[in-house]
């Protein structure tokens, strides 16, 4: 018997509807609507281009902002701000993307540094001295 790959769980903010308190969410939210509060998503967050999400926190696995945010963020996998976002608020994520004509403002910080290449010297530029 073949077992079947579980279909992940949706949760859909539709543009008309407006959120007040504190919001946890399994699987995937979808953000068309309004959030005022904190945002717990135990998956990936977006907020699509007439979404706005405000509060002190969002927390989220992979979040994609294409409309409004205006809280402080952790994406543990990949942060994206699409060309129509605004984002106002202090970042950790493990990766950033910016779209060019993003907006944003605030701190980012990205986590797992030891992912990173090793950085490697600088080649010496012709006609510079070491010594001086």
């Amino acid at each position: 018997m073949l077992k079947r790959k579980p279909t992940p769980m949706l949760t859909y903010l539709s543009q008309k509807t407006e959120f007040e308190g504190v919001l946890h969410a399994e699987g995937m939210l979808r953000v068309d609507g309004i959030i005022h509060g904190t945002v717990e998503v135990n998956g990936d967050l977006e907020i699509s281009a007439s979404g706005l999400v405000e509060g002190p926190e969002v927390k989220a696995r992979n979040i994609v902002v294409q409309g409004v945010l205006k809280a402080k963020v952790w994406a543990e996998g990949k942060l994206t701000l699409s060309r129509t976002a605004r984002l106002e608020g202090d970042v950790v994520a493990g990766s950033l993307e910016i779209e060019p004509g993003a907006y944003y403002t605030g701190y980012i910080e990205t986590r797992d540094a030891k992912s990173l290449p090793p950085a490697r010297e600088l080649p010496e530029l012709y006609g510079t001295t070491t010594d001086l």
